[in-house]
């Protein structure tokens, strides 16, 4: 968790500074779920991540230094430079890409799923969305599907309380929308989404279930983000107070504070590893500024035409 909020705090100040271009989606606020829910998955598991999606990359075993190179642009990133924020992907670690069209990553989860269930492998996918792909048809449709063909698949909907700036109250039909998987007899649960041992237990609960031949599961996280939609954005469309009242329950500092309140790590352990944090990302970073661009040549390799 540590890692992916220096990882975006790191980003924000590289675009700040103009050497990461484009739309770019900070996870800060966030990171309990991703932590959380990938921590209930194997290597060979997949996830299919969304605009938002330096979180779930890291959490699932994505690497500082390439994917750095990837926001700056560079040709040792992930993807050569050309996937950027919102396109991250490792395959050889079930990273099957984030996608930045809203609710577009869902269909993917669900084949992918489904060549799991045909291949017979025994792999589990997570699939990462927000609360405004819960109102796409594409949400409907891959939760029907997914229960009809049983798969081995679970839906975890990051409601952070607003699509861009309309808030989910004023967008969506139901107060939790875990309420939603009764429509499409599967489990539905909600969980706090800054508590990552309960969003652990609840995804274990459901991977394990899944894997087992029991089908997909509905996971609503409540949680917030404490950035704008996009860095940059003004933040008009909600309120001061409210911002400051979720700030007070960030995941990062609780978790933290209940690790040394228990006595499972010692303040100067926990110390330790965000050194070991901070000085892993400051070399990576000052890696991949080094780094060269794609050169013009290489432009239309990898691209399906």
């Amino acid at each position: 968790m540590y890692t992916i909020r220096r990882f975006e705090e790191s980003v924000r100040e590289l675009f700040t500074l103009g050497l990461i271009r484009g739309s770019t989606h900070v996870y800060i606020g966030e990171e309990a779920v991703a932590a959380g829910a990938c921590s209930a998955l194997g290597t060979d598991d997949y996830i299919v991540s969304t605009h938002r999606g330096h979180g779930h990359c890291l959490a699932k075993g994505g690497k500082l230094y390439p994917m750095m190179a990837e926001l700056l642009g560079k040709e040792t990133g992930y993807c050569r430079g050309k996937g950027g924020s919102m396109h991250i992907a490792d395959p050889s670690i079930g990273i099957l890409g984030a996608v930045g069209i809203v609710g577009s990553g869902l269909p993917l989860a669900v084949g992918a799923a489904l060549s799991s269930k045909t291949l017979g492998d025994g792999r589990v996918t997570i699939a990462f969305f927000g609360d405004g792909a819960s109102n796409q048809g594409t949400f409907h449709e891959c939760l029907n599907l997914a229960s009809v063909l049983k798969l081995p698949l679970v839906f975890i909907c990051e409601n952070n309380l607003y699509a861009i700036t309309v808030a989910c109250n004023l967008s969506t039909s139901v107060a939790d929308i875990s309420d939603r998987a009764a429509g499409y007899s599967m489990p539905g649960v909600t969980v706090d989404g800054n508590d990552v041992e309960k969003v652990y237990r609840t995804a274990k609960a459901a991977v394990d279930d899944a894997r087992a031949g029991g089908g997909p599961t509905l996971i609503e996280a409540k949680t917030y983000r404490q950035e704008g939609h996009w860095i940059g954005d003004p933040q008009v469309y909600r309120k001061k107070a409210e911002v400051e009242d979720w700030i007070k329950k960030d995941p990062v500092k609780a978790y933290g504070k209940i690790l040394t309140d228990t006595d499972a790590f010692t303040a100067k352990e926990l110390k330790d590893i965000r050194a070991g944090v901070d000085k892993e990302l400051e070399k990576a970073i000052e890696k991949a500024k080094k780094d060269d661009f794609l050169s013009p040549d290489k432009v239309t390799e990898d691209v399906y035409s």
